[in-house]
C-alpha cells in the first residue's frame, strides 16, 4: 500500500475509532499525534486544511513541518497506534500517547494529561496527599497551568512562569484578583496581577526570550499575594484542586468567579 492510498470503506467500517502518529521520514521524529475514524489520517498526513478542533497555531507549525518534508521530495510517514477503540476511550489512549512524545506540533496537551500525565512518585504523592484546595473559593481567580518547577519553594520562579504568557481575554484576564499556579492538578503559588499587557520586549524587557512572536497574548507584573491568602490557597507545599470545575482539562487556564 503507497503512503496516501485512502482506506477503502469497508475497511473504515471496521477499524472504526484510532489514534495515529505523523513522522517525518527525514529523522523518524514523531511531529503530531491525533485521533480519528475513516481516513482522517490522510487528510493530515497530505497537509490538507479541512480539519477541526486545531488552533492557527497547531496547524500552522504541523503544516510547516509537512511542507518541509515534501520540499525535500519525501512523504510523511503515518502509523495507525491503536484502532477499533470504544468512544470513551479514545481520549485516554490519544493523551497517553501525545505525554509519550515531547517536542510535537500539538500544541494542546492530551486530555488530562495535566491531571492524570506522566507524574514521579513525590508527584504522585504530592497528588493524593496533599491538603485540598477549598471547594468553592470566593475570590475572582485565574488558574494557570504552567511547567513543572524544580524546586516549588522557589516563589520567584513560580511567578515569572505563572505571569508570560497566555492566549485569554485581556478583558477577562483583569477580572481576576489573583493568579494561581497549578503543577499537575496542585497549586503551587498565588499572586495579585498589577497590570496585564501585550506580550511585547518592551512591556516585558526582564523576559529574555519575548521577542514578540507572541504580542496576540498577555501576561501580567504583580506580587505575591497577601500571607493569608496564599495560606488559603497553597500553604506550605501546595493544595491539590479536587473540584472538577476548576481542574485542566486541555486550556490552561481556568477562570473562577471571574
Amino acid at each position: 500500500m503507497t503512503q496516501h492510498q485512502r482506506f477503502p470503506e469497508e475497511v473504515c467500517q471496521k477499524i472504526g475509532n484510532y489514534v495515529y502518529r505523523l513522522i517525518d521520514p527525514r529523522n523518524g521524529e514523531t511531529f503530531y499525534v491525533g485521533k480519528g475514524r475513516n481516513n482522517r489520517v490522510f487528510d493530515h498526513a497530505e497537509g490538507l486544511l479541512d480539519v477541526s478542533g486545531e488552533t492557527d497555531q497547531t496547524l500552522g507549525a504541523k503544516m510547516d513541518r509537512i511542507r518541509a518534508i515534501k520540499n525535500a521530495g519525501l512523504s510523511v510517514v503515518h502509523v495507525i497506534h491503536r484502532h477499533e477503540i470504544p468512544d470513551h476511550a479514545v481520549f485516554e489512549v490519544e493523551a497517553a500517547i501525545i505525554d509519550a512524545y515531547p517536542g510535537l506540533t500539538n500544541i494542546q496537551g492530551g486530555h488530562a494529561s495535566s491531571d492524570r500525565g506522566p507524574m514521579n512518585h513525590m508527584e504522585l504523592i504530592d497528588k493524593y496527599a496533599l491538603p485540598e484546595f477549598p471547594a468553592d473559593p470566593s475570590h475572582a481567580l485565574m488558574l494557570i497551568n504552567i511547567n513543572k518547577i524544580d524546586d516549588r519553594s522557589d516563589k520567584k520562579a513560580i511567578y515569572n512562569q505563572v505571569r508570560y504568557c497566555w492566549r485569554v481575554s485581556k478583558k477577562h484576564a483583569e477580572k481576576a484578583e489573583y493568579v494561581l499556579a497549578v503543577i499537575r492538578g496542585v497549586v503551587v503559588g498565588a499572586f495579585r496581577p498589577h497590570k496585564w499587557m501585550h506580550a511585547t520586549p518592551e512591556n516585558f524587557p526582564d523576559i529574555p526570550y519575548a521577542d514578540g512572536s507572541e504580542r496576540h497574548r498577555i501576561g501580567f507584573v504583580g506580587e505575591e499575594a497577601p500571607n493569608d491568602v496564599w495560606m488559603l490557597y497553597v500553604e506550605e507545599r501546595g493544595k491539590r484542586v479536587t473540584n472538577p470545575n476548576l481542574k485542566h482539562v486541555q486550556n490552561p487556564v481556568r477562570f473562577w468567579n471571574c
